[in-house]
């Protein structure tokens, strides 16, 4: 698969045009982890504007996973024998995992972007290595996922698993500790190097020393000691004064606004739209007019999402499939694609799966996050999709072979009743499952002569005794199978 270049030379300005079947797929691809073809079908055709006014809404005033029973749970609170205790944590995390995950499933932007957002606010399970700071973490990624930014940015530092993770809950006043102040700046809001000094990371970090309270038992909710913070002055950003945490979040969003807003923005959009932002392949006006929205609303993040996702640029050919599928795409949107059945033991072990391909949720690789796009394929990840996929798609059609046919039909519609040609079957169910479709004629030939299977061709081509439709013919449903089967071992279909 060759690095596709961003060519996308289309404007911010709002598409006028009703949403093609392509484009309202490419939008839950990229705003959720994809949608029925129901709900594709059912908004073909309606204003780009409308829909996602919609879909922003929504994320809006969703709820947040509700916590569960051990949320305020400390070490106290597990059994005193360690094996016991270790396996109810670990059951305590699966459980959050599932809920969590089946959120992809049944929700669209609140928590495509709070999944974003924990591989931007970085935290690692394996490092704080206690579920009520998951909980609370997880639970601040919800609720901020689409909020204000600098709000966002305030609550998340002071999350317990953040302060274990960044080391924020051993930075004494007489001892200060630079690495989430260094993070603070590199990778969460100005991007590395980006107008700050190592005397601005050696202040900021005394600023924000004192969140030091332990607790004795043992995964205690972190607070702030008074006599371990540096009361003395500091000077950040060259604004000199007796600084603490907000302190230090407001004199940053004062003082570097401008490049903030280009440093998240860009962020978003190489997630959403393209992962190369070079100026040099699209509008050079693109990235700097999102930043200036993003200023302009004081870093509320529904405004520039809402600006990019209405855009002629966001819907430009040039920007669909572009993007390569995490782990979690990869499995999830063919599930939601499909209308596949699914209970929370399948998802846990799609969840697994992920895992084994390198996405571990609440796990990513370090504190830059998983890296994505390119680093998701390599040798050994394909032979790791394709396998897992494979066995996937015959435990399915172990389970109930007719989903096949179901998802099939819903496709084609009335044409899977009457029409004996499998070419002209296969074709949109293969246009819809692929963002553009197969690269070629002979390559949609290839994928044609698998749909048809060993059938005889006089049931697809006997005229009047033609007698084969999607609809009715018994093996319809393996065809199909065997059809998704090709296509998830396609170049396009790893891509978004």
């Amino acid at each position: 698969m060759e690095l596709l270049i961003n060519c996308n030379t289309s404007s911010l300005a709002p598409l006028a045009t009703p949403l093609t079947q392509q484009q309202v797929a490419h939008l839950y691809r990229r705003l959720g982890f994809s949608a029925s073809v129901e709900t594709i079908q059912t908004n073909t055709g309606q204003p780009a504007g409308q829909l996602i006014d919609s879909l922003i809404n929504e994320a809006i005033n969703q709820a947040p996973i509700p916590a569960p029973a051990w949320a305020t749970w400390n070490s106290s609170n597990y059994p005193a024998d360690s094996d016991a205790a270790r396996d109810l944590r670990n059951q305590q995390r699966e459980e959050l995992s599932i809920t969590y995950a089946n959120s992809f499933l049944t929700n669209n932007l609140r928590d495509r972007l709070s999944f974003f957002w924990s591989n931007h606010l970085v935290t690692e399970i394996d490092v704080y290595e206690c579920n009520a700071f998951l909980y609370e973490y997880l639970n601040c990624l919800q609720r901020n996922a689409i909020g204000n930014f600098k709000t966002f940015v305030s609550e998340i530092g002071l999350t317990s698993a953040m302060l274990y993770y960044l080391d924020g809950a051993y930075n004494n006043g007489n001892n200060p500790n630079e690495n989430y102040a260094r993070e603070l700046y590199e990778l969460f809001t100005l991007g590395e190097g980006n107008n700050y000094t190592e005397v601005d990371v050696t202040e900021t970090a005394r600023a924000l020393t004192g969140y030091v309270l332990r607790g004795e038992l043992g995964c205690e909710k972190v607070g702030f000691r008074a006599d371990r913070f540096d009361a003395e002055s500091k000077t950040i950003f060259g604004q000199s004064g007796n600084w603490g945490y907000d302190d230090v979040i407001n004199i940053l969003f004062a003082e570097r606004q401008n490049e903030i807003a280009e440093f998240i923005c860009r962020k978003l959009y190489e997630f959403f739209v393209h992962p190369d932002s070079k100026e040099t392949f699209i509008s050079e006006n693109i990235i700097p007019e999102m930043a200036a929205t993003f200023v302009a609303n004081n870093f509320d993040i529904a405004p520039v999402l809402s600006q990019l996702f209405k855009s002629q640029h966001f819907f430009d050919t040039q920007a669909i499939g572009v993007i390569i599928k995490s782990p979690f795409d990869f499995y999830f949107n063919i599930f939601k694609e499909a209308s596949f059945s699914y209970n929370d033991t399948t998802v846990a072990t799609l969840i697994n799966y992920a895992g084994l391909l390198s996405q571990r949720m609440f796990d990513p690789f370090d504190v830059a996050g998983w890296q994505r796009d390119r680093s998701w394929i390599n040798t050994n990840f394909m032979i790791g999709r394709w396998l897992t996929i494979k066995s996937l798609l015959e435990d399915l059609y172990v389970e109930d072979e007719e989903q096949f046919r179901a998802f099939a039909m819903s496709v084609v519609g009335d044409d899977g009743l009457t029409n004996n040609n499998p070419d002209e079957i296969a074709r949109p169910i293969i246009d819809f499952i692929l963002p553009k479709g197969l690269l070629n004629e002979s390559e949609y030939s290839k994928a044609f002569s698998i749909f048809r299977f060993d059938i005889d061709e006089t049931y697809y081509e006997g005229g009047e005794t033609a007698s084969w439709t999607l609809a009715i013919w018994p093996q319809a449903t393996q065809q199909v199978q065997l059809l998704m089967q090709y296509l998830v071992k396609q170049p396009e279909f790893q891509l978004k």
